[in-house]
Protein backbone atom coordinates (compact mmCIF):
# COMPACT_ATOMS: atom_id res chain seq x y z
CA UNK A 1 0.00 0.00 0.00
CA UNK A 2 3.05 2.54 0.45
CA UNK A 3 2.98 5.68 1.99
CA UNK A 4 -0.69 6.47 1.36
CA UNK A 5 -2.85 4.27 3.82
CA UNK A 6 -1.19 1.06 5.62
CA UNK A 7 -3.09 -2.33 5.51
CA UNK A 8 -5.37 -3.98 7.80
CA UNK A 9 -2.12 -5.80 9.32
CA UNK A 10 0.21 -3.20 9.05
CA UNK A 11 -1.80 -0.36 11.46
CA UNK A 12 -2.90 -3.34 13.81
CA UNK A 13 0.49 -4.13 14.45
CA UNK A 14 1.46 -0.63 14.39
CA UNK A 15 4.45 -0.52 11.49
CA UNK A 16 5.17 1.50 8.67
CA UNK A 17 3.41 -0.56 5.64
CA UNK A 18 6.32 -1.28 2.87
CA UNK A 19 5.23 -1.78 -0.50
CA UNK A 20 5.88 -5.06 -0.70
CA UNK A 21 3.53 -5.91 1.91
CA UNK A 22 2.33 -9.66 1.74
CA UNK A 23 -0.90 -8.45 3.62
CA UNK A 24 -1.78 -5.63 1.76
CA UNK A 25 -3.72 -7.01 -0.88
CA UNK A 26 -5.61 -9.45 0.97
CA UNK A 27 -6.18 -7.08 4.42
CA UNK A 28 -7.39 -3.95 3.64
CA UNK A 29 -7.28 -0.76 6.14
CA UNK A 30 -10.93 -0.45 5.33
CA UNK A 31 -11.91 -4.17 7.04
CA UNK A 32 -9.27 -4.29 10.27
CA UNK A 33 -11.63 -6.89 11.95
CA UNK A 34 -10.84 -9.43 9.19
CA UNK A 35 -6.64 -9.59 10.13
CA UNK A 36 -7.68 -9.36 13.87
CA UNK A 37 -9.99 -12.37 14.14
CA UNK A 38 -6.79 -14.28 11.71
CA UNK A 39 -4.14 -12.57 14.02
CA UNK A 40 -6.02 -13.44 17.30
CA UNK A 41 -6.26 -17.65 16.34
CA UNK A 42 -2.68 -17.96 13.77
CA UNK A 43 -0.80 -14.96 15.01
CA UNK A 44 0.50 -12.52 12.12
CA UNK A 45 4.11 -14.40 12.04
CA UNK A 46 2.91 -18.07 11.59
CA UNK A 47 0.16 -15.82 8.81
CA UNK A 48 3.02 -14.23 6.88
CA UNK A 49 4.93 -17.36 6.81
CA UNK A 50 2.30 -19.17 5.10
CA UNK A 51 1.28 -16.40 2.53
CA UNK A 52 5.32 -16.44 1.72
CA UNK A 53 5.49 -20.17 1.09
CA UNK A 54 2.59 -20.56 -1.37
CA UNK A 55 2.39 -18.85 -4.86
CA UNK A 56 0.65 -15.63 -5.78
CA UNK A 57 -2.21 -17.12 -7.59
CA UNK A 58 -2.65 -19.64 -4.34
CA UNK A 59 -2.83 -15.89 -1.80
CA UNK A 60 -6.10 -14.92 -1.67
CA UNK A 61 -7.79 -18.31 -1.38
CA UNK A 62 -5.63 -19.70 1.39
CA UNK A 63 -6.63 -15.73 3.35
CA UNK A 64 -10.37 -16.78 2.66
CA UNK A 65 -9.73 -20.23 4.42
CA UNK A 66 -7.87 -18.00 7.19
CA UNK A 67 -10.56 -16.14 7.70
CA UNK A 68 -13.46 -18.60 7.91
CA UNK A 69 -11.06 -20.94 10.07
CA UNK A 70 -10.22 -18.57 12.41
CA UNK A 71 -14.09 -17.29 12.78
CA UNK A 72 -15.13 -21.15 13.41
CA UNK A 73 -12.31 -21.11 15.89
CA UNK A 74 -13.76 -17.92 18.10
CA UNK A 75 -17.37 -19.30 17.81
CA UNK A 76 -16.13 -22.46 18.67
CA UNK A 77 -12.54 -22.83 20.91
CA UNK A 78 -12.37 -26.33 20.97
CA UNK A 79 -13.88 -27.73 17.77
CA UNK A 80 -13.48 -25.22 15.28
CA UNK A 81 -14.81 -26.26 11.56
CA UNK A 82 -14.36 -29.42 12.48
CA UNK A 83 -17.43 -28.85 15.27
CA UNK A 84 -19.71 -27.08 11.90
CA UNK A 85 -18.52 -29.92 9.78
CA UNK A 86 -19.76 -32.46 12.52
CA UNK A 87 -23.16 -30.35 12.77
CA UNK A 88 -23.34 -30.20 8.95
CA UNK A 89 -22.82 -34.09 8.45
CA UNK A 90 -25.86 -34.97 11.40
CA UNK A 91 -28.29 -32.41 9.73
CA UNK A 92 -27.62 -34.56 6.65
CA UNK A 93 -27.80 -37.90 8.45
CA UNK A 94 -31.20 -36.99 10.19
CA UNK A 95 -32.45 -35.41 6.24
CA UNK A 96 -31.44 -39.24 5.31
CA UNK A 97 -33.88 -40.65 8.35
CA UNK A 98 -36.70 -38.07 7.22
CA UNK A 99 -36.36 -39.31 3.72
CA UNK A 100 -36.22 -43.12 4.06
CA UNK A 101 -39.62 -42.32 6.57
CA UNK A 102 -41.34 -40.44 3.99
CA UNK A 103 -40.35 -43.02 1.37
CA UNK A 104 -41.77 -45.73 3.43
CA UNK A 105 -44.77 -43.72 4.31
CA UNK A 106 -44.83 -43.46 0.28
CA UNK A 107 -44.87 -47.13 -0.23
CA UNK A 108 -47.36 -47.73 2.10
CA UNK A 109 -49.81 -45.37 0.71
CA UNK A 110 -49.42 -47.19 -2.66
CA UNK A 111 -49.80 -50.75 -1.26
CA UNK A 112 -53.03 -49.91 0.18
CA UNK A 113 -54.18 -48.48 -2.97
CA UNK A 114 -53.52 -51.63 -5.13
CA UNK A 115 -56.08 -53.88 -5.12
CA UNK A 116 -54.48 -57.07 -3.67
CA UNK A 117 -54.90 -60.21 -5.46
CA UNK A 118 -54.02 -63.50 -3.32
CA UNK A 119 -52.99 -66.79 -5.07
CA UNK A 120 -55.63 -69.35 -4.99
CA UNK A 121 -53.24 -72.11 -3.38
CA UNK A 122 -50.83 -71.47 -1.29
CA UNK A 123 -47.37 -72.31 -2.06
CA UNK A 124 -44.91 -74.27 0.36
CA UNK A 125 -42.39 -71.45 1.11
CA UNK A 126 -38.44 -72.77 1.37
CA UNK A 127 -37.13 -69.92 3.76
CA UNK A 128 -33.76 -70.54 1.75
CA UNK A 129 -35.28 -70.30 -2.12
CA UNK A 130 -34.85 -66.22 -2.95
CA UNK A 131 -36.81 -66.89 -5.90
CA UNK A 132 -39.97 -66.73 -4.56
CA UNK A 133 -39.34 -63.69 -2.85
CA UNK A 134 -38.60 -62.00 -5.71
CA UNK A 135 -41.13 -63.58 -7.93
CA UNK A 136 -43.56 -62.21 -5.64
CA UNK A 137 -42.38 -59.26 -4.45
CA UNK A 138 -41.56 -59.72 -0.95
CA UNK A 139 -38.96 -58.41 0.78
CA UNK A 140 -36.44 -61.11 3.14
CA UNK A 141 -36.77 -57.78 5.27
CA UNK A 142 -40.49 -57.23 5.56
CA UNK A 143 -40.55 -57.83 9.58
CA UNK A 144 -38.47 -54.28 9.22
CA UNK A 145 -41.96 -52.26 8.31
CA UNK A 146 -44.93 -52.00 10.44
CA UNK A 147 -47.69 -50.17 9.19
CA UNK A 148 -50.62 -49.97 11.71
CA UNK A 149 -52.87 -48.03 10.05
CA UNK A 150 -53.48 -45.70 6.98
CA UNK A 151 -52.63 -42.16 8.39
CA UNK A 152 -49.59 -40.27 7.68
CA UNK A 153 -47.93 -39.62 10.98
CA UNK A 154 -44.36 -40.97 11.21
CA UNK A 155 -45.55 -42.41 14.27
CA UNK A 156 -47.14 -45.52 12.72
CA UNK A 157 -44.03 -46.51 10.98
CA UNK A 158 -41.21 -48.28 13.08
CA UNK A 159 -37.78 -48.64 11.06
CA UNK A 160 -35.61 -50.86 11.88
CA UNK A 161 -33.00 -48.60 13.25
CA UNK A 162 -30.01 -50.76 12.78
CA UNK A 163 -30.87 -50.51 8.81
CA UNK A 164 -30.42 -47.16 8.91
CA UNK A 165 -26.78 -46.57 11.32
CA UNK A 166 -24.26 -44.85 9.81
CA UNK A 167 -20.75 -44.76 11.01
CA UNK A 168 -19.00 -42.04 11.49
CA UNK A 169 -15.18 -41.01 10.73
CA UNK A 170 -14.52 -41.31 14.60
CA UNK A 171 -15.53 -45.32 14.61
CA UNK A 172 -19.09 -44.49 16.20
CA UNK A 173 -22.79 -44.52 15.17
CA UNK A 174 -24.16 -41.25 14.33
CA UNK A 175 -27.57 -42.30 14.88
CA UNK A 176 -28.69 -44.08 17.80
Amino acid sequence: MGANSPCASCKLLRRRCAKDCVFAPFFPSDDPHKFAIVHKVFGASNVSKMLQELPVHQRADAVSSLVYEANARVRDPVYGCVGAISFLQNQVSQLQMQLAVAQAEILCIQMQQEPRTMPTTTPQIDPDDKSFLLQNNFSPHHHYLNFASSSSSSDNIVIHRDSLKRESIFGHDMVS
